[in-house]
């Protein structure tokens, strides 16, 4: 009878070899084998040398290796043989593997000798290349090459230890899993994996050796869940490693009931990185357009440097729209995106021709950013945003681009050369007034600027500066072309009348000297020319007629041609700081108030230079007039008229606070506060102006109030009398016996603040939103990143962050303006003040209340609002969206998953109500 021995402390004990295994309490028995076995003995037992092949045989002694820990002596042992020796060289047979196996057991490990298998028992463990299995009971026999893997029973019968298995990176978590090794291929069952952001789970699962996956009776979800709240049951599924999960008919279950909805195949993408494919449409019911489906389309990826976007609606009352939304990049070099939108829409019965209206419109948006290191002192950038102003009214619905009436677009080219004063810069710009259907467009606009140079400043100063080193003179020249009109005659010969073009020169002259030490003495003198190709002329018509019962109005001719105008001036002006504190006493909270004034006086000359650029607008019946420019229009300014010899004179102050602070770590224990952040007034006196010689004064003050409350307020003041149509009378205020130094013609203040939890999570988060906002990169994944975030911000209802338990953003604004109508001459006044707020905050951990809506106290009623509500469904999200008032009513409710993967098989249900 053959036997085996246990080395264990350096003592052998004979055993029968049928029955033992190696088993050692924790630590876990650990050790390593090759398939290849010689006569029942395995390859990790120390080798007897070739030469003495008969007496390997017969030996009764043979000593079988363990696991490093239960050796007790100081003999280092070895589990695998992998150096060479001269005395022999080991045979292996034909089916052993090409690398070894490791493995592990916390209870035990039994060798079964004659039948050449092992059994593993406690938390198994096996690792053979890239292939990791571990399991509660495992088993191998080597002549298939099939290792087990199974659960256990604990004493209330239930599993545990389920199989779990890593191969190259696939997941299984499965009841029992057999794997050959040498084929490797395997059979699960019971089994769930994950592949991306979906888990498929499968009564039975066979793994080729190409890694893909064939599975039966199947279930398909992105739920995280053991037990998902969704998934699409499926007979047959096969998966091709990251690339796609392809199923046949299907059926979606929710909450383990079968749902009506059956799909005949599917095709889930798993590849990471850029895939053409379709893209699902969403259903919707709209009150006007009737049923439809949204937003479904193709997406072409052509490489890493471009891309395209292609989405379409369509209605069964005939309304259409298309999309096409090109992205393009270049690394280190320039990145953009542009999306081109067109969409017909129709209301009512084609039939019946007083209650049927169609609209056609477009919107063309493009952004273009460029990597500042691929020229330097070259930049290019472009952020556009043209269209039609109803496409806003038929096809947008989000609470952002609602109350935003204004659309504006922006092309910029310059460079800068290096080493040298030189700047060029072009651009278009564009503005327009979904309200008023008002647009201005400027193009081409460009500027050339000589920095301030100093041609009496040597090279090499020695000695003290003079005071000629620090004269400078520079140039600034700009073109600049721009139009106002409808957005009715684009295009057209209107608009092109309205065009108007100018060129403006610009030579500034000026240096400082130090005076007083605390004082600044700054003598400048400046030259601009403007040329202009058009004059616009104003005149009053008495036959004009505005109105069935008004007649006589302002017509407007304009003449082409070459016009020159001029302007000069010479001054000087004297600054300084002045500094004050105010200290309290050392028991006080308070510790030192701190004034900070700068005065600032200039004086100026200028001669009438441009008398010529100015005429008499006649503009009522009673023949009142009123001084205006030719180039009242003019895209580069108009120069002033009249002699000018003026004093301006300006102050600005600052006023900070130190209290006692406990919170700060610094001997001082002070904090500094500043009460106001600015605070002034400013006018001029012409001292040579046939009337009214004194300006208006411009009052200004700003702070940020305990670093939460943000002030902003300015006024304009005109110290002189008007009559009672408003005209002003050449008497000051305080001379008709007020006490006032003048009245107040306009006005402004806006207040703002933001309050949120204390949750350090929720302020983490809100600061990486802000930083996202203001950073600005050229990178495809930042851009990226940049598009969802807007998507978050248009449509706050499906991006609910539960994270944060409640915030709060409140605006004030108040404007009040006083002035003269010039075509009538009547007095009007103006006053604009709107409250703005938008929170939302957690009824539960998973329900979630916003708001987005404002107050307009003039006409006192709501402002448009978008009250959103979002509960939280584990794998899947459902928000609802209402716009209770306004012209554009609306309520929607959409069920969505989560995963992006399937962002687009979402339920929605909504109905819109235009008060037209």
């Amino acid at each position: 009878m053959r036997q085996i021995y246990l080395v264990f402390a350096g003592i052998l004990i004979a055993i029968p070899f049928i029955i033992t295994a190696v088993a050692t309490p924790a630590p876990d028995t650990y050790g390593s084998f090759n398939k290849s076995f010689t006569d029942g003995v395995p390859k990790d037992t120390v080798p007897v040398p070739k030469t003495d092949t008969s007496s390997r045989r017969k030996d009764t002694t043979l000593r079988p290796v363990t696991a490093p820990e239960e050796v007790t002596d100081s003999i280092p042992v070895s589990t695998d043989y992998t150096g060479t020796d001269s005395m022999f060289v080991p045979k292996l047979s034909k089916d052993s593997l090409d690398a070894p196996i490791t493995y592990k057991a916390k209870d035990s490990i039994v060798l079964v000798v004659p039948d050449k298998r092992f059994y593993f028992y406690g938390t198994a463990n096996t690792k053979y290349k890239k292939t990791n299995l571990s399991a509660e009971r495992m088993n191998y026999t080597q002549a298939t090459g099939i290792m087990e893997a199974t659960t256990a029973l604990d004493t209330a019968g239930k599993p545990y230890g389920r199989p779990q298995l890593d191969d190259n990176g696939q997941a299984f978590d499965s009841d029992t899993l057999r794997y050959n090794i040498t084929t490797q291929r395997a059979k699960i069952y019971n089994t769930r994996s994950q592949y991306g952001e979906g888990f498929v789970a499968s009564e039975q699962t066979k793994r080729e050796p190409d890694n893909s996956i064939f599975g039966f009776r199947n279930g398909y979800t992105t739920c995280n869940l053991d037990t998902p709240h969704f998934q699409f049951r499926a007979r047959k599924i096969k998966v091709i490693p990251d690339k796609l999960v392809i199923s046949g008919p299907a059926n979606l279950e929710i909450e383990g009931v079968p749902t009506p909805l059956f799909i005949p195949f599917a095709i889930f993408p798993i590849t990471h990185g850029q895939q053409s494919g379709i893209l699902v449409p969403g259903y919707v019911v709209n009150a006007q357009k009737g049923m439809g489906l949204e937003n479904g389309g193709y997406y072409v990826g052509l490489g890493d440097n471009f891309d395209l976007t292609l989405r379409g609606e369509i209605y069964s009352y005939g309304s259409w729209a298309l999309t096409a939304s090109p992205t393009y990049r270049k690394r280190y070099h320039y990145n953009g995106g542009m999306t081109l939108s067109f969409s017909n829409t129709r209301f009512g019965d084609p039939a019946v021709k007083t209650e049927f209206s169609r609209s056609r419109d477009f919107r063309v948006m493009w952004n273009h950013s460029m990597d500042s290191k691929a020229r330097p002192g070259v930049t290019f950038g472009a952020s556009v945003n043209f269209g039609t102003s109803k496409y806003n009214t038929f096809n947008v619905y989000d609470y952002a681009s609602r109350v935003n009436n204004n659309l504006g677009s922006s092309i910029s080219f310059s460079k800068s050369w290096q080493g040298k004063p030189f700047n060029f810069t072009s651009s278009l710009t564009h503005s327009q007034n979904l309200t008023t259907r008002d647009v201005n467009i400027s193009f081409p606009s460009a500027t050339f600027t000589v920095n301030t140079i100093y041609p009496f400043q040597p090279k090499e100063l020695v000695g003290r500066a003079k005071w000629y080193h620090k004269l400078g003179i520079g140039y600034n020249g700009t073109l600049n072309n721009s139009v106002t009109f409808k957005d009715s005659v684009f295009g057209k010969s209107k608009m092109f009348d309205a065009l108007q073009s100018g060129v403006r020169h610009a030579i500034p002259i000026s240096f400082s000297i130090p005076v007083f030490k605390n004082f600044t003495f700054s003598p400048s003198i400046s030259y601009s020319e403007y040329w202009f190709t058009k004059k616009t002329i104003r005149a009053w018509n008495p036959n004009k007629r505005i109105s069935i019962d008004s007649l006589g109005g302002i017509d407007t001719t304009y003449q082409s041609g070459f016009y020159a105008a001029r302007q000069a001036s010479t001054g000087v002006s004297l600054s300084t700081a002045l500094y004050g504190m105010y200290q309290f006493g050392k028991n006080s909270k308070i510790k030192a108030i701190r004034h900070v004034m700068r005065p600032t006086v200039s004086a100026t000359f200028a001669p009438d230079l441009a008398k010529n650029a100015y005429y008499d607008l006649y503009y009522t019946r009673d023949s009142q007039k009123v001084r205006q420019s030719y180039f009242t229009s003019s895209s580069v300014g108009v120069p002033s008229e009249g002699r000018a010899a003026s004093i301006s004179f300006g102050l600005d102050n600052n006023l900070e606070m130190k209290v006692f602070s406990k919170k700060d770590t610094s001997a001082n224990k002070e904090k500094k506060i500043k009460l106001l952040d600015g605070f002034g007034i400013n006018g001029s006196y012409n001292f040579l102006a046939d009337s009214f010689k004194l300006s208006t004064f411009n009052i200004y003050a700003r702070t940020n109030l305990f670093d939460k409350l943000n002030i902003t307020a300015g006024g304009t003041i005109d110290p002189y009398a008007v009559n009672s149509r408003g005209r002003r009378l050449e008497r000051f205020v305080w001379q008709e016996g007020q006490f006032s130094i003048g009245r107040l013609t306009s006005a402004n203040i806006a207040l703002s603040t933001s309050f949120q939890s204390s949750d350090k999570k929720s302020k983490q988060k809100e600061q990486e939103l802000q930083k996202l906002e203001n950073e600005q990169s050229t990178d495809a994944a930042f851009q990226a990143q940049q598009r969802q975030l807007q998507a978050i911000r248009k449509n706050p209802g499906e991006y609910v962050d539960f994270d944060i338990p409640w915030k709060l953003d409140l605006s004030y604004s108040l404007t009040y303006t006083k002035g003269i109508i010039p075509d009538s001459g009547g007095v009007v006044i103006n006053i604009n003040q709107y409250l703005s707020f938008n929170g939302d905050f957690s009824l539960t951990p998973k329900w979630k209340i916003g708001v987005n809506s404002g107050y307009n106290f003039v006409e006192n009623k709501l402002a448009y609002t978008n009250v959103y509500i979002s509960r939280d469904l584990h794998c899947w999200q459902m928000s609802i969206n209402l716009i209770p008032i306004g012209t554009y009513r609306q309520f929607s409710i959409t069920i969505s998953p989560k995963s992006g993967i399937l962002r687009d098989l979402r339920l929605n249900r909504s109905r819109t109500f235009y008060d037209l």
